[in-house]
């Protein structure tokens, strides 16, 4: 794989939750990651709702639905971009975001109370305890974990360097 349209892409798991600051804070980093990196970078969205967060895991299935209609992180940027509203005003916060986008609002109202995407959620968040998540945002790169809930500092230098290594060795292999 020696020409680099051919390679694949670097997989980057970020475990987020859209009510959380800290995910906030991390928006500048996600963005800065795909201008640097563009379709080299595959930045997975993974679902890990805290307890503290009393609209996350409602905000998580939101964003299931996004994805679903086609806008997956147009809504979590626009969502973590009013993590303050969505703690003061909840699920409304929701159902504006979409119809900003352009996203079908009832369907994500029905979304929301029918629960076809709860289960998507759950399994993020067991995965993601079950490898040591234990705040956002995480991310896991390569097979290392690197946790930005206690702090974010050097952190995107840290898995620019990971992505690099690993698109190195890509072209390196024959």
């Amino acid at each position: 794989m020696s020409d680099s349209t051919t390679a694949r892409p670097v997989v980057v798991d970020v475990w987020c939750e859209l009510q959380c600051p800290d995910c906030h804070a991390a928006l500048e980093d996600l963005r800065a990651l795909r201008a640097r990196f563009g379709d080299r970078l595959d930045l997975r969205l993974r679902h890990f709702p805290l307890d503290k967060h009393k609209h996350a895991f409602a905000a998580a299935q939101a964003a299931e639905e996004a994805a679903e209609q086609g806008k997956g992180w147009p809504y979590v940027e626009a969502v973590l971009e009013r993590t303050e509203d969505l703690a003061a005003r909840g699920e409304p916060v929701l159902l504006e975001v979409a119809r900003e986008l352009g996203l079908d609002a009832e369907e994500f109202d029905t979304a929301l109370i029918d629960g076809r995407h709860i289960l998507i959620v759950d399994a993020d968040q067991a995965e993601g305890k079950a490898i040591g998540v234990t705040g956002t945002p995480t991310y896991v790169i390569g097979g290392e974990r690197l946790d930005g809930g206690k702090s974010q500092e050097g952190l995107r230098a840290r898995v620019e360097e990971i992505a690099d290594r690993l698109l190195a060795a890509q072209t390196d292999t024959p």
